[in-house]
């Protein structure tokens, strides 16, 4: 019970921050939190390289950190990121990653035997996952950033509830209808029920979206809405498959009563990326 008062408290303070960060942050101020956000996500992350000593995570975290931020300064006009062939590129190998970590999930604990023990592979997986999910959340932040300073927000703020939805209302469909396991080789304590119930609560907050916020366009795309939740799901996942390899329960505990910030954005780093890939390339931004 203790744990769950925290997770609440936790959330309590956290939902709003974030809320005021998609929306009041100028378009740069929001790729520079973005990157401090991502550069603790790699830190934790550089658990599953087997490295534990603060040395090599800090140094590495701070090489991304770096990497990240010159790579928004070299952008000239970032309302334009929809014509960056830099982005476009990178959107397109995190499309393609995600398709290829979904044959990792179906071929685990297999699958494994081929990068569990290559430092390399795994430095890969690390820059596969959290490149594409930057350059599409500051895309995804910057659509119409002229005419509409806040068009961006809102899309972002839907994947954002929409994944919410899909964690939440798994955890506690699984917690008291949990019975058939889901993927029990990679996550024992993730259900089919589980996965059910967060389908039909991230429903649920789509129709409340698309009944509150008409304007809102996407919000009444069933197709997006399924590829949005089921990306959700993939990237939980993902990263369950990597903590389960690397023998880790919660990546930090820098977010008490939910572990680490990889543990709270691991849906959302699939969700944004594959939803701003897929919005790029076939649904013309």
């Amino acid at each position: 019970m203790l744990n769950f008062n925290t997770r609440i408290i936790s959330a309590i303070i956290l939902i709003p921050l974030v809320i005021s960060g998609i929306f009041l942050l100028p378009l740069d101020f929001f790729g520079y939190v973005l990157i401090f956000v991502i550069s603790l996500t790699v830190w934790e992350w550089c658990q599953f390289f087997g490295w534990i000593q603060p040395v090599k995570r800090i140094v590495f975290s701070i090489l991304f950190f770096i990497s990240l931020l010159g790579l928004q300064l070299s952008f000239q006009d970032l309302t334009k990121l929809t014509k960056e062939p830099l982005i476009i590129c990178i959107l397109f190998v995190g499309l393609i990653w995600w398709i290829f970590a979904t044959i990792l999930l179906i071929t685990f604990p297999l699958s494994a035997r081929i990068w569990s023990h290559s430092v390399i592979l795994k430095i890969l997986f690390c820059i596969l996952s959290m490149l594409p999910f930057y350059s599409g959340s500051l895309l995804l932040r910057s659509i119409n950033y002229v005419i509409d300073p806040f068009v961006g927000s809102w899309l972002i703020l839907y994947i954002v509830f929409l994944v919410w939805g899909t964690d939440i209302g798994g955890y506690f469909f699984g917690y008291f209808l949990g019975k058939y396991k889901l993927a029990e080789k990679i996550s024992p304590a993730k259900t089919v029920e589980g996965m059910f119930g967060g389908i039909v609560t991230a429903g649920v907050i789509g129709y409340l979206f698309n009944f509150y916020f008409p304007n809102l366009v996407i919000s009444r795309n069933l197709l997006i809405n399924f590829i949005i939740i089921f990306s959700a799901i993939l990237g939980d996942l993902t990263e369950s498959m990597f903590k389960r390899q690397s023998g880790i329960k919660n990546t930090s505990n820098l977010i008490p009563g939910h572990g680490g910030v990889l543990d709270r954005i691991d849906s959302l780093i699939a969700a944004v990326t594959i939803f701003a890939g897929l919005m790029l390339f076939f649904f013309v931004l």
